[in-house]
């Protein structure tokens, strides 16, 4: 094999990644490995995807080599390949949001309105941890919080949150993080926090992100509110 030929051999394994995430879903699914391990069955039903559908989006990731694979039984559970495959992603949002004036339109609209605040970035959060000022609430499913969390934060999931409103104390700000910048959990727990009472902002991004920049993390079962 000569060197062009070598070179058009790799441009093709280039373009096979490429094609492999050329899918709104697939991305979606992406995120959502994200967060930890999942069965093809929690898949579907966060990403509100046919099994079927589904299935055939995980093979596709599979085939390019950007998800792993682990049988139990019956069931068949999945993982991102490696962090250089959340990398990709990252890379994927920023290209997007600097080269689509539609994506930052859409980032400003929902995420960054001036009624929602400014939210706070991952350094003004670990000060705000040193200092002991904050309370930090995850608002992912358990299941999420359980196979990794930021050190410290809560777990009171979105759908929870109304009844253990009373829990939580009103002299302290909270800081609400779900999935990433994108995810709208934390929009939706700030909304609420903040109609009765609380001073609530939300982590610009999210724990995966938290967890890529080397900061301090933990697993297991909430203990707090």
């Amino acid at each position: 094999m000569d060197r062009a030929e070598g070179t058009q051999r790799l441009f093709e394994h280039f373009a096979h990644i490429g094609k492999a995430v050329a899918s709104p879903q697939r991305i979606h699914l992406l995120e959502l490995l994200a967060q930890g391990e999942r069965s093809v069955e929690v898949l579907a039903a966060e990403a509100q995807l046919p099994m079927a559908n589904t299935s055939h989006h995980l093979q596709a990731l599979r085939g390019a080599r950007l998800v792993d694979v682990r049988r139990q039984g019956t069931r068949v559970f999945y993982r991102l390949a490696g962090s250089e495959v959340f990398d990709l992603v990252q890379t994927i949002r920023r290209v997007a949001q600097a080269r689509i004036s539609e994506v930052d339109d859409l980032i400003q609209t929902v995420f960054r309105s001036p009624e929602k605040l400014e939210p706070v970035s991952r350094r003004e959060l670990t000060k705000r941890v040193r200092e002991k000022s904050v309370l930090i609430l995850d608002v992912r499913p358990p299941e999420e919080y359980e196979a990794g969390h930021i050190s410290g934060a809560v777990s009171v999931p979105l759908k929870e949150l109304k009844r253990r409103l009373a829990r939580l104390p009103k002299r302290k700000e909270i800081v609400a993080y779900c999935r990433g910048p994108y995810c709208v959990l934390s929009v939706h727990a700030v909304e609420l926090l903040r109609s009765r009472g609380f001073r609530a902002r939300r982590l610009a991004d999210g724990f995966p992100e938290w967890r890529g920049a080397g900061l301090p993390t933990a697993s297991g079962p909430s203990r707090g509110a």
